[in-house]
């Protein structure tokens, strides 16, 4: 169910409307506000074992994976999803990367570029599954303007655990 913002009804409520929410929840604040930590990417050919142990070390649940020729941008590895198949012995920890990854769509695909400088109601929107309706995502790739450099991943909870640690809305600064 829907919560109006006060003053408005349920006829007015517009996306301009629920982006001023947004925008009064992160006041202002954008993606280098949530300090990311330095992206870790793998590569298409390093064992699935590797992956897991880079991903523990650093408590990161999700790895990019990059071209071993041109450093671009392929896909990433999920590490709940890669112990699932584990798991299911779909993959063995011997077996490289690039069975388990989910590849990036290159083609007919019109990407939401995340930068350090994106506010956070567009990162929200972005997870949530955006205007258009592109479906809800885990995690965005964080890069430079011109997509050349990965900087970092942000995950739907770094947005959560930023908006607990800000306690911006006001009933929680009363």
């Amino acid at each position: 169910m829907a919560t109006d913002a006060p003053g408005t009804s349920s006829n007015d409520t517009t996306n301009g409307t629920y982006q001023t929410l947004w925008a009064d929840k992160y006041r202002g604040a954008v993606v280098e506000d949530l300090d990311p930590p330095p992206a870790l990417s793998v590569q298409p050919t390093d064992p699935v074992s590797h992956a897991l142990m880079s991903a523990f070390e650093r408590d990161y649940t999700h790895l990019t994976v990059i071209s071993s020729e041109n450093r671009a941008l392929l896909g990433y590895i999920s590490i709940p999803r890669l112990q699932e198949l584990l798991k299911e012995q779909k993959v063995k920890d011997t077996d490289s990367v690039q069975g388990a990854m989910l590849k990036f769509r290159r083609r007919g695909t019109r990407y939401k570029v995340i930068t350090m400088e994106t506010p956070l109601e567009e990162l929200e929107q972005f997870f949530d599954g955006g205007v258009d309706g592109s479906g809800k995502q885990e995690f965005a790739v964080v890069t430079d303007a011109t997509r050349k450099f990965v900087l970092g991943v942000a995950t739907k909870s770094d947005l959560d655990n930023f908006v607990k640690r800000r306690a911006t809305w006001p009933e929680a600064q009363s």
